[in-house]
């Protein structure tokens, strides 16, 4: 039996036939080349919602296509597989094919984050929304990483703390969830696991 690579990855297991998909969704050529197009177009997650309204499904309808599509691709050998991340869905390259295909890919990547910057941001994943004190405080170290976080778009300023002085409250933002492959905050390992230095190594 064939596994599902994206079986861990929010996506449902359940194999589909060609034409008709669980649910009462046909599940048409042209819905197909839709909703393709739109993961290869859109150079972002698509959530459910618009997805749906550009398919005129509704949203549990939409995430039984998009399985169904994935399905095919599984079926046809494509390099590539549907991923469900940050709220939303994406085309991805395989894993095994990722590292054949830097020759060819640009602009290269942003250098990678330092350790430093690694565990501030593991700080403000798991305890958000939180003061610069507060991660200092945890990490017994400084916060001085925080500006390089927010140039990167991983985290954003989510208010004030109504502690004395008002600090800065800090939380991750959608761009986190996609460059870590997590679909929703409820994603993130436990503290304790292998899954959770995976992370720390970005």
């Amino acid at each position: 039996m064939t596994e599902n690579p994206l079986a861990t990855g929010n996506l449902s297991a359940e194999t589909t036939t060609p034409n008709d998909g669980p649910g009462g969704v046909s599940v048409r050529h042209g819905q197909f080349q839709l909703l393709g197009a739109a993961l290869l177009a859109a150079g972002r997650p698509l959530s459910g919602q618009e997805l749906g309204g550009l398919l005129s499904l509704s949203v549990a309808q939409t995430a039984t296509l998009v399985t169904a599509y994935d399905q095919a691709l599984l079926g046809m050998g494509a390099g590539f597989r549907v991923e469900a991340v940050g709220g939303g869905y994406r085309l991805v390259v395989l894993p095994a094919l990722a590292a054949r295909l830097s020759p060819v890919l640009a602009p290269p990547p942003l250098p990678a984050l330092s350790a430093a910057a690694l565990e501030v941001l593991a700080v403000i994943a798991y305890r958000q929304p939180v003061t610069r004190a507060e991660i200092e405080a945890m990490r017994g170290g400084s916060s001085s990483t925080l500006l390089t976080l927010q140039e990167r778009e991983l985290i954003r300023v989510a208010g004030r703390s109504p502690a004395v002085g008002q600090p800065l409250l800090y939380a991750t933002t959608d761009r986190f969830l996609i460059e870590f492959g997590l679909n929703a905050l409820s994603d993130l390992p436990d503290p304790g696991s292998q899954d959770f230095s995976g992370l720390l190594r970005g």
